[in-house]
């Protein structure tokens, strides 16, 4: 087994919160492997960037000799995870989880060590429980503890309903540690209460109690939201490697720091300490250094080669070297006549107006194939093809055709 250091700094890196360090370092002093647990109900199995930070913390577990659980919910799936919401969620079908379970494999062994990671269905137990034994686990727990969960109290404070069912997913959720046995559970920030639950009802049925490891939830795009495809800022981990790339490189420079630790596996804690001082110093433009973390996701979910493809495409779209080809080609629709500049900049989805896109004209930040470009009454014609471009970050392989 690693250095006893060395595994608690690597397992405490980007993590918020660990219940509780000292019993994680008593569990790793036994020199056993450590039973690592993380849940996933099957509901939305397109997984982005946000969804692979819990898989980044298990990889880590993995590398550090610990056996990874990959537990789905097939089960859970069927109450429906009332965390964060404010009316209840429609369950799921028998027929939607299993579709929903199968679509994970392929996604989650882009990160995970197959060979490492024991996959597990929570029916195998709850399957097999009868409406006593689930009466029983329900008798565990008070509707006053409950509540005190912030979403249901705030449901509850404005008489909004809560299904006796939605109490049940806690204690659900809790009792699979039961089963596992897990020594460790990893969730977001979010489920902090259905982690403390599983430790609680270890300890009542005689077993260790399971240290709990939250995990912050990832801005998006956009640097303020948690994200979501819902939102749009979001880069799904099945996206052309191209698009990780260019996506990756709009992110602030501020932003990038967390996403290197929750997301990286190349830039370690002490690099990283290192690489800040440089950029600091003015040693380092952080555009290199969030292309190197974009090189970094686009190979880790197509490849090097692809990987590398995208950078080349991305050094042409931003810098006017090398092949525009690679970038994805978008086809606008345009009148007969054409558009100017501006309105094709709004068009491609750059700029939220025209008189912002001129405002950025005479700024001299908006380029043509990675020439700066001035003109404002020149008028692109149906057949234009070439990369549009507002300042480092927004740029768009477009192809004008007649809008019929």
């Amino acid at each position: 087994m690693p250095d006893l250091q060395h595994s608690l700094d690597l397992i405490a890196r980007g993590s918020d919160e660990i219940l509780k360090r000292e019993e994680l370092e008593a569990r790793l002093k036994l020199g056993r492997p450590l039973r690592v647990k993380a849940g996933f109900d099957p509901t939305a199995p397109d997984l982005h960037l946000g969804h692979t930070v819990l898989l980044n913390k298990m990889r880590q577990f993995q590398d550090l000799g610990h056996q990874v659980i990959f537990l789905i919910g097939d089960f859970t799936g069927m109450i429906g995870d009332p965390t964060g919401k404010n009316v209840t969620r429609k369950p799921l079908t028998r027929e939607d989880v299993l579709a929903n379970a199968k679509t994970y494999a392929d996604q989650v062994f882009k990160v995970l060590d197959r060979e490492r990671t024991e996959v597990r269905f929570n029916s195998e137990w709850f399957g097999a429980m009868s409406a006593a034994d689930m009466i029983k686990l329900a008798a565990q727990h008070t509707v006053a503890r409950m509540l005190e969960r912030d979403d249901f109290a705030k449901r509850y404070a404005a008489q909004q309903s809560i299904a006796i069912h939605e109490f049940l997913y806690p204690l659900v959720q809790g009792y699979d540690s039961v089963a596992l046995k897990a020594d460790v559970e990893l969730g977001g920030t979010d489920q902090k209460f259905n982690l403390l639950m599983g430790r609680g009802l270890q300890e009542h049925h005689g077993q260790p109690p399971q240290i709990v490891l939250t995990m912050p939830l990832l801005e998006g795009l956009d640097g303020v939201n948690k994200m979501s495809k819902s939102l749009g800022n979001y880069i799904g981990i099945d996206e052309p490697a191209i698009d990780i790339v260019t996506k990756t490189m709009k992110i602030g420079d501020a932003l990038m720091w967390k996403w290197i630790d929750l997301l990286s596996f190349g830039i370690g804690v002490d690099e990283a300490k290192v690489l800040k001082r440089e950029i600091d110093g003015g040693a380092l433009n952080p555009r290199d250094l969030k292309l190197r973390l974009a090189r970094e996701l686009a190979a880790r979910f197509h490849g090097a080669e692809e990987a590398e493809k995208a950078v080349a495409g991305w050094h042409a779209a931003v810098r006017g070297e090398g092949d525009v080809s690679n970038l994805p080609l978008h086809e606008i629709a345009v009148p007969a006549e054409g558009l100017r500049i501006a309105a094709l900049l709004v068009a491609a989805g750059l700029m939220p107006s025209n008189s912002e896109a001129n405002r950025k004209l005479k700024e001299r930040a908006v380029r043509v194939d990675g020439e700066v470009f001035e003109d404002a009454a020149r008028v692109f014609a149906p057949g234009f093809e070439g990369v549009i471009a507002v300042g480092k970050r927004n740029f768009a392989r477009v192809l004008l055709r007649v809008d019929r």
